[in-house]
């Protein structure tokens, strides 16, 4: 699997209602195209854009869904909220 872990910080929580954004830890060799397919099969969204992050020898997807999916729906079936 990809994804690795789903974050969930208070930032992340607020870009989550704000911006429709779900933040996944993943491996540094991972491409954004296949962050996209992932997250697409795994929650059965659309996803609009991936953006990728690199701290502490990490990469972090921030992926944001389209506006027919909550972010926040997502959230609550795994646990976050």
């Amino acid at each position: 699997m990809i994804l690795q872990k789903v974050k969930s910080t208070e930032k992340i929580v607020r870009m989550m209602e704000a911006e429709n954004v779900l933040v996944f830890e993943t491996d540094r060799g991972v491409k954004k195209k296949e962050i996209k397919d992932e997250v697409e099969n795994v929650f059965d969204v659309k996803v609009e854009k991936v953006r990728t992050h690199i701290r502490k020898n990490k990469k972090f997807a921030y992926v944001k869904l389209n506006s027919e999916f909550p972010a926040i729906d997502i959230a609550t079936k795994l646990g976050l909220m």
